[in-house]
């Protein structure tokens, strides 16, 4: 593993934090395995929308490019997963291990906030773990979208992992922006802050990431929350188009389409104006 510069890591987050509306707020949530950190803006009346990042050093700040517009009728609340990279601490003792933790932990994460139901976001992994919550806890799930979902209706393709192999074995700086520029078509395009953070998170110290399965078809089918999903049209992740067309099959509920233009790895903090329009849409005005 890659030598970890805390100092250079949480300079980092700042800067993107920094991006994030004036109104920002840093909540600590404690948990049964940890304290969970939040990044919130938006009224603290409106209703609430729970956003999960994607793995591979993603944090609740990747969000800053979407957070302002969405908490026009939200309450936005920014989650820094357990034991990946960001400001969450995960118990000395206990951390999420199974799917069945998973649930647990944003049960308590919820109750913690004093949130009854709310709408969901996630990103790649991020979105696994929405999707099988909203299995979980159909009732604490008003609507949910999913940005280029990983897992959840398609596999990776080799491709993909094989490019990924050498940064999740010794993860260092290099990799994580030799990877990202492989996936994204060149890390060029990418906003240098969120880059750079990408990189500080190299060699964070991590707690082994639930894995699962996809959904079960038959749960999928019965869930009723209504679902978008918006999947990356250079997403080298997997067939985009597969996604879609599973999607149709599995859930009841569910609007797909492909975002054109963007690549898995620059989602969300890339703001293409149909991403926005899309969230926007979906969610719709704040309820009287």
């Amino acid at each position: 593993m890659g030598r970890y510069d805390d100092d250079a890591f949480q300079a980092a987050y700042d800067k993107v934090l920094a991006k994030w509306p004036a109104d920002r707020e840093a909540l600590r949530v404690p948990t049964p395995f940890g304290t969970t950190h939040v990044t919130a803006c938006g009224p603290a009346d409106a209703p609430p929308l729970v956003l999960l990042p994607g793995g591979g050093g993603a944090t609740s700040t990747s969000w800053y490019a979407q957070a302002a517009h969405l908490a026009r009728a939200r309450r936005v609340l920014a989650v820094d997963l357990i034991g990946a990279p960001g400001r969450s601490e995960p118990a000395a003792d206990r951390h999420p291990r199974t799917v069945a933790d998973l649930a647990a932990w944003l049960d308590a994460l919820l109750d913690g906030l004093r949130v009854t139901e709310a709408d969901f976001g996630g990103h790649s992994y991020g979105a696994w773990i929405a999707l099988r919550y909203a299995v979980h806890a159909p009732h604490r799930m008003r609507r949910l979208f999913l940005l280029d979902p990983t897992q959840c209706f398609a596999g990776f393709k080799a491709a993909y992992l094989l490019h990924a192999l050498p940064m999740l074995l010794r993860p260092t700086p290099t990799r994580v922006r030799a990877f990202l520029d492989w996936e994204t078509g060149g890390a060029a395009t990418l906003d240098p802050d969120w880059l750079r953070l990408q990189e500080a998170a190299a060699g964070f110290p991590t707690v082994r990431p639930v894995t699962g399965p996809r959904p079960a078809p038959d749960a999928l089918r019965d869930l009723n929350t209504p679902v978008l999903l918006l999947v990356a049209a250079n997403s080298r992740t997997h067939d985009p188009y597969e996604v879609t067309a599973q999607v149709g099959e599995l859930l009841p509920r569910a609007e797909a389409d492909v975002v054109p233009g963007v690549s898995h790895h620059a989602l969300p903090q890339s703001s293409p104006p149909e991403l926005a329009r899309r969230l926007s849409e979906f969610l719709g005005e704040r309820p009287e």
